[in-house]
Protein backbone atom coordinates (compact mmCIF):
# COMPACT_ATOMS: atom_id res chain seq x y z
CA UNK A 1 0.00 0.00 0.00
CA UNK A 2 1.05 3.50 -0.80
CA UNK A 3 1.17 6.24 2.50
CA UNK A 4 -0.26 9.87 1.68
CA UNK A 5 2.02 12.75 2.20
CA UNK A 6 0.63 15.48 4.54
CA UNK A 7 -0.80 17.88 1.55
CA UNK A 8 -4.50 16.09 1.54
CA UNK A 9 -5.70 17.81 -1.26
CA UNK A 10 -3.43 15.52 -3.54
CA UNK A 11 -3.53 12.20 -3.96
CA UNK A 12 -0.54 10.96 -2.85
CA UNK A 13 2.37 8.47 -4.65
CA UNK A 14 2.50 5.13 -5.08
CA UNK A 15 5.33 3.62 -3.57
CA UNK A 16 8.44 2.95 -5.80
CA UNK A 17 7.83 1.75 -9.36
CA UNK A 18 7.81 -1.31 -11.52
CA UNK A 19 6.14 -1.81 -14.86
CA UNK A 20 4.24 -3.26 -17.48
CA UNK A 21 4.32 -2.79 -21.58
CA UNK A 22 1.70 -1.13 -24.07
CA UNK A 23 -0.69 -3.10 -24.99
CA UNK A 24 -3.91 -4.55 -23.41
CA UNK A 25 -7.61 -4.77 -24.94
CA UNK A 26 -10.56 -6.12 -23.83
CA UNK A 27 -14.18 -7.17 -24.49
CA UNK A 28 -17.45 -8.88 -23.34
CA UNK A 29 -17.99 -12.07 -24.36
CA UNK A 30 -20.07 -12.40 -27.67
CA UNK A 31 -21.68 -8.48 -26.78
CA UNK A 32 -18.46 -6.36 -26.77
CA UNK A 33 -15.17 -5.04 -27.25
CA UNK A 34 -12.70 -2.78 -26.27
CA UNK A 35 -9.11 -2.00 -26.35
CA UNK A 36 -5.96 0.32 -24.86
CA UNK A 37 -3.33 0.18 -27.11
CA UNK A 38 -2.08 -1.59 -29.86
CA UNK A 39 -1.53 -5.32 -30.05
CA UNK A 40 2.42 -6.26 -30.68
CA UNK A 41 2.62 -7.62 -34.15
CA UNK A 42 1.15 -11.30 -34.47
CA UNK A 43 3.00 -14.02 -35.81
CA UNK A 44 0.51 -13.80 -39.04
CA UNK A 45 2.72 -10.42 -39.43
CA UNK A 46 -0.84 -8.48 -39.25
CA UNK A 47 -0.98 -5.03 -36.88
CA UNK A 48 -3.87 -6.26 -34.71
CA UNK A 49 -5.99 -2.91 -32.91
CA UNK A 50 -9.36 -3.78 -30.56
CA UNK A 51 -11.38 -0.46 -30.27
CA UNK A 52 -10.48 1.75 -27.69
CA UNK A 53 -11.38 2.06 -24.51
CA UNK A 54 -13.81 5.36 -23.53
CA UNK A 55 -12.32 6.95 -20.47
CA UNK A 56 -14.88 9.41 -18.98
CA UNK A 57 -15.35 10.96 -15.63
CA UNK A 58 -16.40 9.22 -12.26
CA UNK A 59 -19.07 11.39 -11.24
CA UNK A 60 -20.73 10.64 -14.52
CA UNK A 61 -21.22 7.42 -13.97
CA UNK A 62 -24.88 6.72 -13.33
CA UNK A 63 -27.16 4.87 -10.49
CA UNK A 64 -23.76 3.49 -8.60
CA UNK A 65 -23.66 6.24 -5.59
CA UNK A 66 -22.94 3.40 -3.25
CA UNK A 67 -19.58 1.76 -5.35
CA UNK A 68 -18.18 4.97 -6.49
CA UNK A 69 -18.31 6.33 -2.82
CA UNK A 70 -16.18 2.95 -1.74
CA UNK A 71 -13.71 4.44 -4.84
CA UNK A 72 -13.45 7.38 -3.45
CA UNK A 73 -13.11 6.51 -0.04
CA UNK A 74 -10.17 4.58 -0.97
CA UNK A 75 -8.37 7.14 -3.25
CA UNK A 76 -8.89 9.67 -0.34
CA UNK A 77 -7.12 7.43 2.02
CA UNK A 78 -4.12 7.52 0.17
CA UNK A 79 -3.52 4.07 1.33
CA UNK A 80 -4.62 1.96 -2.26
CA UNK A 81 -5.12 -1.66 -1.96
CA UNK A 82 -3.21 -3.53 -4.43
CA UNK A 83 -6.48 -5.68 -5.78
CA UNK A 84 -10.04 -5.20 -6.31
CA UNK A 85 -13.57 -7.11 -7.29
CA UNK A 86 -16.14 -5.14 -9.08
CA UNK A 87 -18.84 -7.67 -9.48
CA UNK A 88 -22.79 -7.28 -9.95
CA UNK A 89 -25.19 -7.55 -13.28
CA UNK A 90 -23.79 -7.44 -16.58
CA UNK A 91 -23.86 -4.08 -18.09
CA UNK A 92 -24.09 -1.70 -15.40
CA UNK A 93 -21.11 -0.07 -15.19
CA UNK A 94 -18.32 -2.10 -13.67
CA UNK A 95 -16.05 -1.77 -16.84
CA UNK A 96 -16.54 1.77 -16.74
CA UNK A 97 -15.94 2.39 -13.37
CA UNK A 98 -12.90 0.47 -13.65
CA UNK A 99 -11.27 2.10 -16.03
CA UNK A 100 -11.98 5.28 -14.93
CA UNK A 101 -10.83 4.32 -11.28
CA UNK A 102 -7.16 3.47 -12.74
CA UNK A 103 -7.27 6.42 -15.06
CA UNK A 104 -7.25 8.36 -11.10
CA UNK A 105 -4.68 5.87 -10.01
CA UNK A 106 -2.57 6.72 -12.57
CA UNK A 107 -2.75 10.50 -12.98
CA UNK A 108 -0.24 11.87 -10.56
CA UNK A 109 -2.61 15.85 -11.11
CA UNK A 110 -5.68 13.81 -9.25
CA UNK A 111 -7.04 15.24 -6.41
CA UNK A 112 -10.18 16.57 -4.68
CA UNK A 113 -11.99 19.26 -5.59
CA UNK A 114 -14.23 21.87 -4.21
CA UNK A 115 -16.65 19.26 -3.39
CA UNK A 116 -14.36 16.79 -2.13
CA UNK A 117 -14.91 14.53 -5.41
CA UNK A 118 -11.22 13.10 -6.52
CA UNK A 119 -10.73 13.71 -10.10
CA UNK A 120 -7.65 14.11 -12.45
CA UNK A 121 -7.00 17.22 -14.81
CA UNK A 122 -9.27 16.06 -17.73
CA UNK A 123 -6.21 18.33 -19.93
CA UNK A 124 -2.98 16.35 -18.50
CA UNK A 125 -0.50 14.75 -20.34
CA UNK A 126 -1.76 10.84 -18.34
CA UNK A 127 -5.14 11.75 -19.26
CA UNK A 128 -4.45 12.28 -23.29
CA UNK A 129 -2.53 9.20 -23.15
CA UNK A 130 -5.85 7.49 -21.56
CA UNK A 131 -8.28 8.73 -23.69
CA UNK A 132 -5.93 8.56 -26.84
CA UNK A 133 -5.86 4.85 -25.91
CA UNK A 134 -1.81 4.95 -26.02
CA UNK A 135 -0.59 4.89 -21.98
CA UNK A 136 1.93 1.97 -21.92
CA UNK A 137 0.92 1.07 -18.35
CA UNK A 138 -2.78 0.38 -18.30
CA UNK A 139 -3.06 -2.90 -19.24
CA UNK A 140 -6.53 -4.22 -20.47
CA UNK A 141 -6.90 -8.13 -20.15
CA UNK A 142 -9.99 -9.96 -21.95
CA UNK A 143 -10.28 -13.72 -23.78
CA UNK A 144 -9.44 -12.33 -27.15
CA UNK A 145 -6.40 -11.42 -27.13
CA UNK A 146 -5.68 -15.10 -27.10
CA UNK A 147 -6.02 -14.36 -31.07
CA UNK A 148 -2.85 -12.18 -30.75
CA UNK A 149 -0.80 -14.86 -28.79
CA UNK A 150 2.84 -16.01 -30.39
CA UNK A 151 1.46 -19.98 -30.11
CA UNK A 152 -0.65 -21.46 -32.73
CA UNK A 153 -2.05 -23.27 -30.03
CA UNK A 154 -2.85 -20.26 -28.08
CA UNK A 155 -4.33 -18.38 -31.19
CA UNK A 156 -6.69 -21.34 -32.69
CA UNK A 157 -8.35 -22.12 -28.95
CA UNK A 158 -12.12 -21.75 -28.15
CA UNK A 159 -12.83 -18.41 -27.19
CA UNK A 160 -14.44 -19.42 -24.10
CA UNK A 161 -12.17 -18.47 -21.44
CA UNK A 162 -9.46 -16.10 -20.87
CA UNK A 163 -6.22 -18.68 -21.39
CA UNK A 164 -3.13 -18.84 -18.86
CA UNK A 165 -0.96 -17.72 -21.57
CA UNK A 166 -2.60 -14.47 -22.04
CA UNK A 167 -2.11 -13.77 -18.17
CA UNK A 168 1.01 -15.13 -18.55
CA UNK A 169 2.12 -12.50 -20.84
CA UNK A 170 -0.38 -9.56 -20.29
CA UNK A 171 -0.88 -9.17 -16.16
CA UNK A 172 2.22 -11.62 -14.68
CA UNK A 173 5.00 -10.78 -17.18
CA UNK A 174 4.50 -7.17 -17.25
CA UNK A 175 3.76 -6.60 -13.70
CA UNK A 176 7.59 -7.55 -12.76
CA UNK A 177 9.28 -4.62 -15.25
CA UNK A 178 9.65 -1.29 -14.43
CA UNK A 179 6.80 1.36 -15.39
CA UNK A 180 7.12 2.91 -18.80
CA UNK A 181 6.14 6.45 -17.65
CA UNK A 182 7.50 7.60 -14.57
CA UNK A 183 4.94 6.81 -11.70
CA UNK A 184 3.35 9.67 -9.47
CA UNK A 185 -0.37 8.85 -8.41
CA UNK A 186 -1.58 5.88 -6.41
CA UNK A 187 -0.38 3.39 -8.81
CA UNK A 188 2.13 3.36 -11.42
CA UNK A 189 0.88 0.22 -13.11
CA UNK A 190 -2.51 -1.01 -13.32
CA UNK A 191 -4.25 -4.15 -15.18
CA UNK A 192 -8.01 -5.10 -15.82
CA UNK A 193 -9.63 -8.37 -16.14
CA UNK A 194 -13.07 -8.09 -18.08
CA UNK A 195 -15.17 -10.65 -17.61
CA UNK A 196 -12.77 -12.60 -14.89
CA UNK A 197 -15.33 -15.26 -14.70
CA UNK A 198 -13.78 -16.90 -17.90
CA UNK A 199 -10.20 -17.07 -16.29
CA UNK A 200 -9.77 -20.18 -16.83
CA UNK A 201 -9.18 -22.85 -13.75
CA UNK A 202 -9.28 -26.09 -15.48
CA UNK A 203 -7.30 -28.54 -13.04
CA UNK A 204 -4.22 -29.11 -15.62
CA UNK A 205 -1.85 -26.95 -17.02
CA UNK A 206 -1.56 -24.33 -14.41
CA UNK A 207 -5.14 -22.75 -14.55
CA UNK A 208 -4.93 -19.19 -15.17
CA UNK A 209 -6.80 -18.24 -11.49
CA UNK A 210 -3.73 -19.85 -9.90
CA UNK A 211 -1.39 -18.31 -11.83
CA UNK A 212 -2.25 -15.33 -10.77
CA UNK A 213 -2.39 -15.76 -6.77
CA UNK A 214 1.14 -15.29 -5.92
CA UNK A 215 1.10 -11.82 -8.12
CA UNK A 216 -2.03 -10.97 -5.56
CA UNK A 217 0.05 -12.19 -2.65
CA UNK A 218 3.17 -10.71 -3.17
CA UNK A 219 2.10 -7.59 -5.42
CA UNK A 220 5.08 -5.49 -7.18
CA UNK A 221 4.84 -1.99 -5.35
CA UNK A 222 2.32 0.37 -7.37
CA UNK A 223 0.37 -2.24 -9.30
CA UNK A 224 -2.97 -2.49 -8.87
CA UNK A 225 -5.29 -5.24 -9.90
CA UNK A 226 -8.94 -5.05 -11.08
CA UNK A 227 -11.40 -8.07 -11.55
CA UNK A 228 -14.42 -7.17 -13.26
CA UNK A 229 -17.12 -10.11 -13.10
CA UNK A 230 -21.02 -10.43 -13.32
CA UNK A 231 -20.50 -13.96 -11.97
CA UNK A 232 -17.88 -13.51 -8.45
CA UNK A 233 -18.79 -17.44 -7.80
CA UNK A 234 -16.65 -18.57 -9.90
CA UNK A 235 -13.65 -17.23 -8.92
CA UNK A 236 -11.70 -18.84 -6.73
CA UNK A 237 -12.14 -18.17 -2.87
CA UNK A 238 -8.65 -17.34 -2.58
CA UNK A 239 -8.75 -14.96 -4.71
CA UNK A 240 -12.17 -13.36 -3.70
CA UNK A 241 -10.31 -13.25 0.07
CA UNK A 242 -7.43 -11.47 -1.17
CA UNK A 243 -8.89 -8.45 -2.68
CA UNK A 244 -10.89 -5.71 -1.67
CA UNK A 245 -15.01 -6.41 -3.05
CA UNK A 246 -16.83 -3.52 -4.23
CA UNK A 247 -20.61 -4.18 -5.46
CA UNK A 248 -22.62 -3.11 -8.05
CA UNK A 249 -26.72 -3.09 -8.91
CA UNK A 250 -28.92 -2.68 -11.93
CA UNK A 251 -29.88 0.48 -11.88
CA UNK A 252 -33.35 1.40 -10.60
CA UNK A 253 -36.10 3.52 -13.15
CA UNK A 254 -35.10 6.80 -12.30
CA UNK A 255 -31.24 6.17 -12.69
CA UNK A 256 -32.19 4.66 -16.35
CA UNK A 257 -34.17 7.54 -17.06
CA UNK A 258 -31.35 9.60 -15.55
CA UNK A 259 -28.44 7.65 -17.70
CA UNK A 260 -30.56 7.88 -21.39
CA UNK A 261 -31.11 11.56 -21.26
CA UNK A 262 -27.32 12.12 -20.80
CA UNK A 263 -26.82 9.90 -23.74
CA UNK A 264 -29.55 10.58 -25.89
CA UNK A 265 -30.96 7.09 -26.13
CA UNK A 266 -34.42 7.08 -27.04
CA UNK A 267 -36.71 4.13 -27.21
CA UNK A 268 -39.16 2.83 -29.99
CA UNK A 269 -42.65 4.22 -29.13
CA UNK A 270 -43.61 0.09 -29.72
CA UNK A 271 -41.13 -1.65 -27.93
CA UNK A 272 -40.13 0.74 -25.41
CA UNK A 273 -41.57 -0.65 -22.53
CA UNK A 274 -40.43 -4.61 -23.55
CA UNK A 275 -36.68 -3.29 -24.19
CA UNK A 276 -37.13 -1.88 -20.52
CA UNK A 277 -38.75 -4.78 -18.96
CA UNK A 278 -36.13 -7.01 -20.54
CA UNK A 279 -32.75 -4.74 -19.56
CA UNK A 280 -33.95 -5.10 -15.95
CA UNK A 281 -31.83 -1.84 -14.74
CA UNK A 282 -28.68 -2.68 -17.07
CA UNK A 283 -27.81 -0.08 -19.50
CA UNK A 284 -25.49 -2.06 -21.39
CA UNK A 285 -28.29 -4.66 -21.64
CA UNK A 286 -30.79 -1.90 -23.13
CA UNK A 287 -27.94 -0.72 -25.79
CA UNK A 288 -27.70 -4.35 -27.27
CA UNK A 289 -31.28 -5.36 -27.24
CA UNK A 290 -31.92 -2.13 -29.20
CA UNK A 291 -28.86 -2.46 -31.48
CA UNK A 292 -29.90 -6.74 -31.91
CA UNK A 293 -33.69 -5.43 -32.36
CA UNK A 294 -34.20 -8.07 -29.71
CA UNK A 295 -37.41 -6.71 -29.81
CA UNK A 296 -38.36 -8.29 -33.01
CA UNK A 297 -37.12 -11.81 -31.01
CA UNK A 298 -39.63 -11.13 -29.19
CA UNK A 299 -42.53 -10.40 -31.30
CA UNK A 300 -41.61 -13.48 -33.00
CA UNK A 301 -41.68 -16.04 -29.91
CA UNK A 302 -44.38 -14.58 -28.11
CA UNK A 303 -46.81 -15.66 -30.48
CA UNK A 304 -45.71 -19.47 -30.28
CA UNK A 305 -45.08 -19.43 -26.83
CA UNK A 306 -48.40 -18.33 -25.45
CA UNK A 307 -50.14 -20.49 -28.29
CA UNK A 308 -48.04 -23.38 -26.64
CA UNK A 309 -48.82 -21.74 -22.68
CA UNK A 310 -52.71 -22.11 -23.94
CA UNK A 311 -52.73 -25.59 -25.05
CA UNK A 312 -52.17 -25.23 -28.83
CA UNK A 313 -49.51 -25.65 -31.21
CA UNK A 314 -46.50 -24.48 -32.62
CA UNK A 315 -44.53 -26.84 -34.41
CA UNK A 316 -41.91 -24.40 -35.73
CA UNK A 317 -41.12 -22.85 -32.40
CA UNK A 318 -37.59 -24.86 -32.31
CA UNK A 319 -36.75 -24.26 -36.10
CA UNK A 320 -37.53 -19.88 -35.18
CA UNK A 321 -35.34 -20.37 -32.11
CA UNK A 322 -32.69 -22.01 -33.71
CA UNK A 323 -32.64 -19.54 -36.53
CA UNK A 324 -32.80 -16.40 -34.00
CA UNK A 325 -29.75 -17.72 -32.76
CA UNK A 326 -27.59 -18.38 -35.98
CA UNK A 327 -28.74 -15.26 -37.20
CA UNK A 328 -27.26 -13.36 -34.26
CA UNK A 329 -23.98 -15.29 -33.52
CA UNK A 330 -23.52 -14.80 -37.67
CA UNK A 331 -24.40 -10.98 -37.53
CA UNK A 332 -21.80 -10.86 -33.97
CA UNK A 333 -18.48 -12.34 -35.96
CA UNK A 334 -19.35 -9.92 -39.13
CA UNK A 335 -18.89 -7.04 -36.48
CA UNK A 336 -16.43 -8.18 -34.80
CA UNK A 337 -13.14 -10.46 -36.33
CA UNK A 338 -11.85 -11.52 -33.62
CA UNK A 339 -14.54 -13.27 -32.21
CA UNK A 340 -15.17 -17.20 -32.52
CA UNK A 341 -18.03 -18.37 -34.24
CA UNK A 342 -18.71 -21.14 -30.97
CA UNK A 343 -18.24 -18.24 -28.63
CA UNK A 344 -21.00 -16.16 -30.78
CA UNK A 345 -22.95 -18.79 -30.58
CA UNK A 346 -22.51 -19.15 -27.09
CA UNK A 347 -23.69 -15.97 -26.52
CA UNK A 348 -26.78 -16.12 -28.99
CA UNK A 349 -27.63 -19.10 -26.47
CA UNK A 350 -27.84 -16.85 -23.43
CA UNK A 351 -29.77 -14.46 -24.97
CA UNK A 352 -32.19 -16.58 -25.46
CA UNK A 353 -32.22 -18.38 -22.46
CA UNK A 354 -32.13 -14.89 -20.33
CA UNK A 355 -35.45 -14.24 -22.36
CA UNK A 356 -37.25 -17.59 -21.99
CA UNK A 357 -36.00 -17.29 -18.26
CA UNK A 358 -37.45 -13.05 -17.80
CA UNK A 359 -40.58 -14.79 -19.51
CA UNK A 360 -40.55 -17.49 -17.09
CA UNK A 361 -40.40 -15.18 -13.86
CA UNK A 362 -42.72 -12.99 -15.02
CA UNK A 363 -45.51 -15.96 -15.05
CA UNK A 364 -44.64 -16.69 -11.85
CA UNK A 365 -45.17 -12.68 -10.12
CA UNK A 366 -49.03 -13.65 -11.85
CA UNK A 367 -49.51 -16.12 -9.58
CA UNK A 368 -52.37 -18.26 -10.53
CA UNK A 369 -52.94 -21.81 -11.51
CA UNK A 370 -49.70 -21.94 -13.80
CA UNK A 371 -47.28 -21.63 -11.61
CA UNK A 372 -45.99 -24.80 -11.68
CA UNK A 373 -45.91 -25.20 -15.22
CA UNK A 374 -43.64 -21.88 -15.10
CA UNK A 375 -41.65 -23.81 -12.35
CA UNK A 376 -41.31 -26.61 -14.76
CA UNK A 377 -40.60 -24.25 -17.82
CA UNK A 378 -37.47 -22.95 -15.70
CA UNK A 379 -36.22 -25.51 -15.33
CA UNK A 380 -36.12 -26.81 -18.54
CA UNK A 381 -34.32 -23.67 -19.20
CA UNK A 382 -31.71 -24.64 -16.80
CA UNK A 383 -30.93 -28.32 -17.99
CA UNK A 384 -31.05 -26.47 -21.83
CA UNK A 385 -28.00 -23.85 -20.22
CA UNK A 386 -26.06 -26.94 -19.06
CA UNK A 387 -26.60 -28.36 -22.51
CA UNK A 388 -25.39 -25.88 -24.35
CA UNK A 389 -21.69 -26.36 -23.13
CA UNK A 390 -21.60 -30.15 -24.51
CA UNK A 391 -21.22 -30.50 -28.13
CA UNK A 392 -25.33 -31.17 -28.96
CA UNK A 393 -26.47 -29.24 -31.35
CA UNK A 394 -28.59 -26.34 -31.44
CA UNK A 395 -31.28 -27.11 -33.41
CA UNK A 396 -31.87 -30.37 -31.92
CA UNK A 397 -31.31 -28.96 -27.78
CA UNK A 398 -33.87 -26.33 -29.16
CA UNK A 399 -36.14 -28.25 -30.50
CA UNK A 400 -36.08 -30.52 -27.59
CA UNK A 401 -36.70 -27.17 -25.19
CA UNK A 402 -39.52 -26.20 -27.32
CA UNK A 403 -41.37 -29.79 -27.08
CA UNK A 404 -40.82 -29.77 -23.05
CA UNK A 405 -42.25 -26.05 -22.83
CA UNK A 406 -45.42 -27.52 -24.23
CA UNK A 407 -45.22 -30.22 -22.24
CA UNK A 408 -44.91 -27.95 -19.54
CA UNK A 409 -48.32 -26.17 -19.81
CA UNK A 410 -50.15 -28.94 -20.69
CA UNK A 411 -52.01 -29.78 -17.04
CA UNK A 412 -52.54 -25.97 -16.48
CA UNK A 413 -54.16 -25.83 -20.52
CA UNK A 414 -56.57 -28.72 -19.45
CA UNK A 415 -57.76 -26.61 -16.14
Amino acid sequence: MAKAPSNKSTVPKSGAPSGAKPGGSAGKGASRARGVGLIEDSPTKKRAELPPVVVGAMRDIVGQDRAIDVLQKSLASGRMHHAWIFHGPAGVGKFTAAVTFAATLLDPTSRAGIDGFIEPDAKSHVSRLLKSGTHPDLHVIVKELARFHEEAKVRSAKLLTIPTKVIEQHLIAPSTKAAMIQPGGLASKVFIIDEAELLDRSPSNAPAQNSILKTLEEPPPGTVIILVTSNEDRLLPTIRSRSQRVAFHSLDDDAMKKWMRARGVELPRDHGTWLLSHAAGSPGALLEAMRDNLSLWHTELDLKLTALERGGAAPDLGPVMTRLVDDWAVAFVKRDANASKEAANHGAMDVLFRMLADRCRAGLREGGPRVSSWLTALDHIRSAERQAGSNVSAGLLLGNLAAQWGAAFEPAARE
